[in-house]
């Protein structure tokens, strides 16, 4: 089992039902939460002519390859309601790969760590509430170090 960092957003419909009816579905599809940070509104990343985001980040253990897992969180987006749109658009739904285990790839699908995480107080805040300590594998800082522009 590998411990991993998803962050999740809404900002379209009933942002917080939709943020726990994911970490639901996460569950229910056999993935073991640890933690859940608290749930944070902020202004949108990207494109700014938008409604406010709801946040969070949450803690899991995981059986899946990393393939496997953003298969699955492009499942569950599509479950509760998320279409394609325009980059940073509005969306029911995000669920974002942030670390997975100690693993560093890139691939034209996936990029772990999260390649853009260090930039955005929206996922630092609430991965730093849940778990401070925790070391950046291409940074090698703990997230509670990295401080955003």
């Amino acid at each position: 089992m590998t411990d991993v960092f998803v962050g999740i957003g809404s900002n379209k419909g009933n942002r917080k039902k939709n943020i726990l009816r994911a970490v639901g579905l996460l569950e229910r599809y056999g993935q073991k939460i640890i933690k859940i940070s608290s749930i944070h509104e902020t202004r949108p990343y990207g494109y700014k002519k938008q409604n406010l985001f709801l946040n969070a980040v949450i803690k899991l253990k995981t059986g899946l390859s990393p393939e496997k897992f953003l298969s699955l969180c492009k499942k569950i987006e599509k479950e509760i309601g998320r279409k394609k749109s325009f980059r940073w658009g509005p969306r029911e739904i995000d669920l974002d790969i942030l670390f997975f285990g100690k693993k560093v790839m890139k691939t034209k699908k996936l990029t772990i760590p999260h390649d853009d995480l260090h930039n955005r107080k929206f996922v630092l805040i609430p991965l730093t509430e849940i778990s401070s300590k925790l070391v950046h594998p291409v940074l090698k800082k703990r997230v509670s170090e990295i401080k955003t522009v």
